[in-house]
């Protein structure tokens, strides 16, 4: 088993309407959700995920790209990465990185089913348990690789 860095991160899943956020534990053992937040107002969401990083002092900040199965990017990867963009100038120096998320929503979505929560319910939390599923899939691509999982998130000012 390779070595993990050690420290808090966090994740998110960027949608159109709502933002879901995970964080794990120090070791990157647990992946748990954390809150939704709402997309629509773009200066408001990027508030407020600055101030979940000053809350939980992350090593870094992982988001999911949306990728087509294929692994192309279309308008919603674009959406993503001017989204990224801005967050990391936000809350540099932490960096950001973007790491694949086809099929996270999906797999979230499954497993809320599989636990009896019902869809209308679910929307909110659907967002954070893709969180969770992106933020899992980051840790277990580091532990498997030994590299910091996706791509770095270059600041451009």
């Amino acid at each position: 088993m390779t070595l993990l860095r050690r420290g808090r991160r966090l994740a998110i899943d960027v949608g159109d309407a709502r933002i879901g956020v995970a964080s794990c534990d120090p070791d990157g053992i647990l992946a748990t959700p954390v809150e939704t937040v709402p997309g629509r107002d773009v200066p408001a969401a990027h508030r407020r995920l600055k101030q979940l990083v000053e809350e939980y002092e992350p090593i870094e900040v992982v988001v999911g790209l949306p990728r087509s199965l294929n692994g192309g990017e279309g308008p919603a990867a674009a959406k993503v990465r001017a989204f990224t963009q801005e967050l990391a100038k936000g809350i540099a120096p932490i960096p950001v990185r973007l790491v694949d998320e086809r099929m996270t929503t999906v797999t979230a979505s499954q497993g809320l089913r599989a636990s009896g929560v019902k869809s209308k319910k679910g929307r909110s939390v659907i967002d954070q348990a893709a969180a969770v599923v992106i933020l899992q899939n980051a840790l277990e691509s580091e532990r498997a690789s030994g590299k910091a999982p996706g791509e770095g998130v270059e600041v451009v000012i």
